[in-house]
């Protein structure tokens, strides 16, 4: 006897072919029905024997196309069959409230690159080719259902060809909603920096390629904003786009047209090749070749390049046109949002370009490129090498500490702290991939969460690196990357953003989760919406974005480090040790506590930090004669460090800011994190394990907590580099005791909360090296550890976090 099912497949499964996926299905098992696309994903009818049926829904599953993403297959009975016949694909329902997957934006497809490479295909060289496999999603997308109307492609009216192909449910262009062709789709146009129309179409192209190899310097429209582009091999062209753009330092990434030209510029493990191959197209940060093709300006003072393959047809022309890598950096002014808006692009990017490579589809909603970061990662040295050395205060071998408390000093094995046993192998790493910047191509696929929001939360984030967030049911959805919301644009970006989500996901917000900083203009967002607040510690939140991505809510020792966030106790903190699980946390250790010399100023001018350290570890005397080689205005540093209501942190990001000044690497900075990412710069090429000396106390707090005292390790940086030795040596030595360090301190904390798991997380954990030690030797010592791979560990990833919590602690009813 024949029956009749309803089938609800929910996931990402609007926009990348699941309706005639279905269809072929179901008309290769005989079967009746229909197909169409709601609110809450893909709904479908289907009719005929049990056997056909039960043979359906499990293909559905284990066959879904490449971009779809099936989060879950529900099978009702539908009483009596109705006995039709035929399968048939319906209009989308916009019924209900959404809760659709918003799907991604997809790099172009095999098959568009073909048919744009075929002289008898009527896509041939047409820059705007797509089809259910590829192209244009999120950045065009204004509201759900995921339909034409409903996008930035609802002015143009198909011909009559595209017309076809998007009704004929066996065509790979059906119901692809950007679906297009140079009689019906969007138009090139080269325009004057003042707008003036200088070609159209297949002329623009031409001269913009033009332009580019004649050295100029070109705004080029991508998916979700503009580009500055002009040739990376040209040392004249990338200065003067540094100066129009006002970067000083700052790297460029570059676009390069395949993966044999990225090898030739980079050093890439097989993963590193599959995140730049993918349909993701990131920008992949990953180690410069010596004999890289690429101008000195490109990435100054750093042995890393980031690299991405060409992802819409348009910059695969370009590619194809050039035979060249090509700077495509953000069309911003330094510090700025990237362009995204027609107008807004000529008014900001004019003055900046010799002219302006466009087209008429509107982008909906701005979206930077996605980083990922290919590099070093887990064991720092050969099994063996870790001793852990206890001395009571004042005892042979230890540090001076204040009476009565207990050191436990690490260093490397051999005699009086020496170097590592000679010849040891060090380990390969280059495989594993970190996300550092998630936006296009990832935002805003969902993430499961570990528990259940059992109401709808918003979470708006940090005020660097801004990202929203949404949780409902056992998922969270993240916005793309917004930017620092210091900016007006910004954070104009930012409202758009909380109400896009929002309105995508289907998310009323019955709680706001937010950061404890009340100056943040995301947490004053937060105080003016009529909403319960939920204030998620800062720290907290980081060591919860990592817990949602290996999908974990159990506590475990949770190490935050990163530039500022603010405490329980209203200090900065930026170095700490927690027992976090998803609803609470404990502060249990942190880095020794140093004066904040100018507030916001210290972390824009590394040398203030290293005044304040000096003058906190080595005396007033040895800040004096640093400072009088740093700054005219040592003298008033020095005072303001020495102040006993000075303000204080433990901030990670600042030591790091303070070691780049010592060793003479960066005084100033003129982008963010600019000195610890030198200072690891500094230490490429060099053994993980180090130079022995450099070694971390870990000290007992009056107040029970575990500190972690950097005292002897900047004592010795301090005297290697005034007795001549080689920077990266040192930067290497700094790297190793301060991981030694950290590692030792949160075994100990784990040990002493019964805890066998440790959660790496915040800024600072960009640091590869820094990354490999810590990692490396919590697991030689038996711990389980947690670090980023999906969500980055920057601010970033915060969002996440605080949504986590939020949900977390609403389904207690707390």
């Amino acid at each position: 006897m024949p029956e009749r099912r309803r089938i609800r497949v929910t996931g990402t499964v609007q926009g990348v072919g699941f309706r005639p996926f279905v269809y072929r299905l179901a008309t290769d098992l005989a079967l009746a029905g229909w197909v169409g696309n709601d609110s809450r994903g893909v709904i479908l009818e289907a009719e005929g024997p049990v056997e056909a049926l039960d043979r359906l829904a499990a293909r559905i599953g284990a066959e879904a196309p490449p971009l779809a993403r099936v989060e879950s297959v529900q099978v009702e009975a539908v009483v009596p069959p109705t006995g039709e016949g035929g399968f048939t694909v319906v209009d989308s329902r916009a019924a209900g409230s959404p809760a659709v997957a918003v799907p991604v934006d997809v790099a172009t497809c095999d098959d568009c690159l073909r048919e744009m490479a075929d002289p008898a295909d009527r896509r041939f060289g047409y820059p705007f080719t797509n089809c259910t496999n590829c192209g244009p999603r999120y950045t065009i997308i204004r509201s759900i259902p995921y339909d034409r109307a409903s996008t930035t492609m609802a002015g143009f009216v198909m011909c009559a060809d595209c017309r076809r192909e998007y009704e004929d449910p066996g065509d790979r262009r059906f119901h692809a909603e950007p679906t297009c062709c140079p009689v019906c789709g969007p138009e090139l146009s080269l325009l004057r920096p003042d707008g003036g129309v200088l070609a159209k179409a297949a002329d623009a192209l031409d001269a913009a390629v033009a332009l580019l190899v004649a050295g100029r310097i070109l705004a080029v429209k991508g998916l979700g904003g503009y580009h500055l582009a002009c040739d990376a091999a040209d040392p004249a062209a990338v200065a003067e786009l540094r100066r129009r753009k006002h970067r000083d330092d700052k790297p460029f990434a570059l676009m390069v047209p395949d993966v044999d030209a990225a090898r030739a510029l980079c050093d890439l493990g097989e993963e590193a090749v599959a995140a730049l191959a993918s349909p993701r197209r990131p920008i992949v940060l990953a180690p410069r070749r010596p004999d890289a093709p690429v101008a000195p300006g490109v990435a100054p003072n750093l042995p890393e390049l980031g690299l991405m393959l060409a992802y819409t047809p348009l910059h695969v022309l370009l590619m194809a046109g050039t035979h060249r890598a090509l700077v495509m950096t953000s069309g911003n002014l330094s510090d700025e949002p990237i362009a995204h808006d027609d107008a807004d692009a000529l008014a900001r990017l004019g003055p900046m370009v010799d002219a302006i490579l466009t087209h008429d589809r509107a982008i909906y909603i701005r979206c930077d490129d996605s980083v990922v970061r290919s590099g070093t990662r887990g064991s720092v040295s050969p099994a063996g090498t870790r001793v852990l050395r206890t001395s009571p205060a004042g005892g042979g071998g230890g540090s001076v500490s204040p009476a009565g408390t207990r050191v436990l000093r690490t260093t490397p094995a051999g005699a009086g702290g020496g170097p590592s046993p000679a010849g040891a192998p060090e380990p390969d790493h280059r495989g594993t991939v970190q996300m550092v910047r998630r936006s296009r191509g990832y935002a805003p696929e969902p993430i499961g969460l570990p528990t259940t929001a059992r109401q709808h939360v918003l979470a708006v984030g940090a005020e660097l690196k801004s990202t929203v967030a949404v949780a409902k049911g056992d998922t969270v959805v993240a916005s793309h990357h917004i930017g620092d919301l210091e900016h007006l644009a910004a954070y104009r970006s930012f409202l758009q953003a909380v109400d896009h989500l929002c309105s995508l996901t289907g998310v009323t917000p019955a709680v706001v989760a937010h950061d404890l900083h009340p100056e943040y203009l995301s947490t004053k967002f937060a105080a003016d919406l009529d909403l319960p607040a939920v204030g998620v510690q800062h720290h907290h939140a980081h060591i919860a974005s990592c817990l949602v991505e290996h999908g974990r809510t159990e506590p475990v020792l949770g190490v935050a480090f990163d530039g500022l966030g603010l405490g329980t106790d209203g200090t900065a903190w930026g170095g700490e040790l927690l027992v976090a699980d998803l609803g609470s946390f404990r502060r249990v250790g942190h880095l020794r506590t140093v004066s904040l010399p100018g507030g916001d100023r210290a972390a824009r001018e590394p040398w203030r930090m290293a005044v304040a350290w000096l003058a906190e570890t080595l005396g007033a005397e040895a800040a004096e004669r640093y400072g009088r080689t740093a700054d005219d205005r040592w003298a008033a540093v020095l005072a303001l460090a020495l102040r006993p209501d000075a303000l204080r942190t433990s901030s990670a990001g600042r030591l790091f800011d303070a070691v780049a000044a010592l060793l003479g690497l960066r005084r100033q900075i003129t982008y963010e994190a600019q000195a610890a990412i030198e200072l690891e710069s500094a230490a490429a090429g060099q053994p993980l394990a180090g130079p022995g000396g450099y070694e971390l106390d870990l000290v007992d707090g009056p107040d029970g907590t575990l500190v972690l005292d950097p005292s002897p390790l900047l004592a010795t940086v301090v005297a290697e580099h005034r007795r001549g030795a080689p920077t990266p040596a040192v930067a290497a030595g700094f790297h190793a005791g301060l991981g030694r360090g950290v590692a030792a301190a949160a075994a100990r904390a784990a040990a002493e909360n019964g805890l066998d798991t440790v959660a790496l997380s915040g800024g600072v954990f960009q640091n590869a090296r820094l990354t490999a030690v810590v990692a490396g030797e919590l697991e030689r010592a038996g711990l389980a550890v947690l670090v980023h791979h999906r969500l980055p560990p920057n601010d970033g990833g915060v969002s996440v976090g605080q949504a986590a919590v939020a949900a977390w602690r609403g389904s207690l009813g707390s």
